[in-house]
């Protein structure tokens, strides 16, 4: 059951129903016990904005992603999974995936010139593009690392977001 999620990381937070409310009505965001109940009862399905509302409150930027990959009909198709990793791992995986696209650089200029991906160049072409998801992906790894590290006070919010706004 999708919703459990919004349950389980509640009570991670030691946060009754009540508590929530309280903090979404200090954020002029109110909503009520009962709508959350049947949020994570399974009752009623979650808007993207209940969603943000509470990735806010417990300070847990996945609920974003869990939602939009797992719960949004757009989202599951179009939208992979982000998994929490660890800063030192996100960043070999781009430097592998970077490594792997210098290798292919001059195969993908080959491939497209022409406009045309032939017969005999699809599966190159594959590969190409599957290595360019893995480093989309890892880059949406590392946005999600640093919105966590944010919502954990780990990083300066307001220096990263000055820095950020040049």
């Amino acid at each position: 059951m999708a919703d459990a999620i919004y349950k389980e990381i509640r009570k991670n937070h030691n946060l009754t129903r009540d508590d929530v409310c309280d903090k979404a009505s200090l954020l002029n965001k109110p909503i009520q016990p009962e709508r959350l109940e049947r949020i994570e009862n399974g009752k009623f399905p979650i808007t993207p904005y209940e969603v943000m509302l509470l990735a806010e409150i417990y300070g847990e930027p996945t609920l974003c992603n869990h939602y939009c990959s797992k719960e949004c009909p757009i989202g599951e198709k179009y939208v992979p999974e982000i998994k929490v990793k660890d800063l030192t791992q996100i960043i070999l995986e781009m430097l592998s995936s970077l490594n792997s696209m210098k290798k292919s650089q001059e195969r993908l200029i080959e491939i497209t010139a022409d406009g045309v991906i032939d017969d005999d160049e699809i599966k190159d072409f594959v590969y190409i593009q599957k290595e360019l998801e893995r480093i989309s992906i890892t880059v949406e790894t590392l946005q999600l690392w640093v919105e966590q590290m944010l919502a954990d006070e780990k990083i300066n919010i307001e220096k990263y977001n000055q820095i950020k706004g040049e």
